[in-house]
């Protein structure tokens, strides 16, 4: 009865938002009410696991939104967004422009929570896109890809460093093997398939995709541009480093905290006021009212983001997700496929990446246990599988379609293959590297 439920309050929110094209922020709120009252629910306990997933998904993001589209709009308005795009498109040429978006993305998603790495280089994806006259998806799905992988591969991202301890697996050999299944599922899903789309026309708000030139001798230089751009994953990589190789004291606690998403994002937006505000001869006044314009365009983002997150909340603690997994133990399949198909089952099922691997894991863990199986490969299957099919429920979904202001269909046939592509890829790599090592 469970997954009935959950299947028709998925249905109910397609409804709603592509037929009846009611709010997404409002159509979450009522699936919400939906799924709990039928799956049994006291109304105080429903009520208060819809507040408490609102509050647990703005908790971090509204931060990390609020900041990055801070930092974003400085660089795309001073011209620092140009002036990278202009040595990228310079080095790679516009035939090749998909591969340095590849490149960048994952660069910047190793080290990067993707919420992060999507805002800071959204306004560089629709400035390149604007200077080569590529379509906007073509450019920026690769360079998403790559962000997505980053995210459900390889540690040091939150779910597969903790499925790799939950499965005593090397995380030295878990990023290794990560990174060889990552190539491939990058290709695929990000330059490959993007060449299929061309069709689908993005048309951001005008707030994120600013047409404008600056004309050469007003922009930053290149090295300011760079060094700005990307100071938040210098300031993250330094808590990272100082986390893995320094001792307990001082320095690592400062550095640590230096490294911390948030700080480094707001440390970031106080070096690009001055870099390309104060320094550049604009007043603070200006400066300020850019860092405005910035955070009003995304408040209709966060409260659909925190809708999604009220609906995994629900589906969870309604043990949807939980009956789903339960359903699918005692399998006699691979536990590698099963660990990719129970993250898929459960991605599905609450949205999220990070819940539907850390709660598969916990689900086979006793059958990998058991069996001759590589633990690095379990999390590399669990990750995978935690990354198909995103759809409505996911928070990634409606990043994607907001900011490139894409219908549900659209996002569906874009987004949404994507991802399944890049989980199909990993769960290919992991049977082929299991055949090997």
């Amino acid at each position: 009865m469970p997954i009935i439920i959950a299947i028709i309050g998925i249905f109910l929110l397609f409804l709603l938002i592509a037929k009846l094209k009611l709010n997404a922020f409002l159509a979450f709120i009522i699936v919400c009410l939906f799924v709990g009252i039928f799956q049994g629910m006291e109304l105080d306990s429903l009520v208060k696991s819809i507040q408490r997933g609102i509050g647990n998904t703005l908790g971090f993001l509204v931060l990390i939104l609020g900041l990055g589209a801070m930092l974003g709009k400085l660089v795309a308005d001073s011209g620092a967004a140009q002036q990278i795009t202009t040595q990228l498109v310079s080095k790679f040429g516009v035939k090749h422009v998909q591969w340095a978006m590849v490149i960048t993305g994952f660069i910047v998603g190793i080290p990067m929570f993707y919420s992060v790495g999507f805002v800071i280089l959204i306004p560089l994806v629709f400035t390149v896109a604007i200077s080569t006259g590529l379509p906007l998806l073509y450019v920026g799905l690769p360079m998403l890809t790559s962000l997505s992988v980053t995210h459900g591969y390889l540690p040091p991202h939150p779910a597969p460093t903790a499925i790799a301890a939950m499965f005593n697996a090397d995380i030295g050999k878990t990023l290794l093997y990560g990174l060889i299944i990552a190539v491939p599922a990058i290709i695929v899903a990000g330059p490959l398939f993007a060449r299929t789309i061309k069709k689908i026309e993005a048309k951001p708000l005008a707030e994120f995709y600013n047409p404008e030139v600056i004309p050469k001798e007003k922009l930053p230089s290149t090295w300011v541009s760079i060094l700005t751009a990307l100071s938040p994953i210098i300031f993250i990589g330094v808590g990272i480093a100082a986390e893995q190789f320094l001792e307990d004291g001082l320095l690592r606690n400062i550095l640590t905290f230096i490294g911390n998403p948030v700080i480094a994002l707001l440390i970031s937006v106080l070096l690009a006021i001055y870099t390309l505000g104060i320094a550049k001869g604009k007043d603070m006044k200006t400066v300020m009212n850019s860092l405005s314009t910035s955070v009003s365009s995304i408040t209709m983002i966060l409260l659909i983001i925190a809708g999604a997150g009220a609906l995994k909340e629900v589906l969870i603690d309604s043990k949807v997700s939980e009956y789903i997994a339960e359903g699918l133990k005692g399998s006699s399949i691979s536990p590698l496929i099963l660990a990719w198909l129970i993250a898929t089952v459960i991605r599905v099922s609450v949205g999220s990446a990070t819940v539907a691997g850390l709660t598969a894991a916990g689900i086979v863990l006793p059958i990998a246990m058991s069996a001759d199986v590589s633990a690095e490969l379990m999390v590399l299957a669990i990750g995978s599988g935690s990354l198909m099919l995103s759809h409505v429920n996911d928070t990634g979904f409606w990043m994607f379609k907001e900011y490139f202001n894409l219908s549900v269909k659209d996002t569906l046939s874009t987004w949404t293959v994507m991802e399944t592509l890049v989980g199909i890829m990993g769960l290919l790599g992991v049977l082929a590297l299991n055949m090997i090592i």
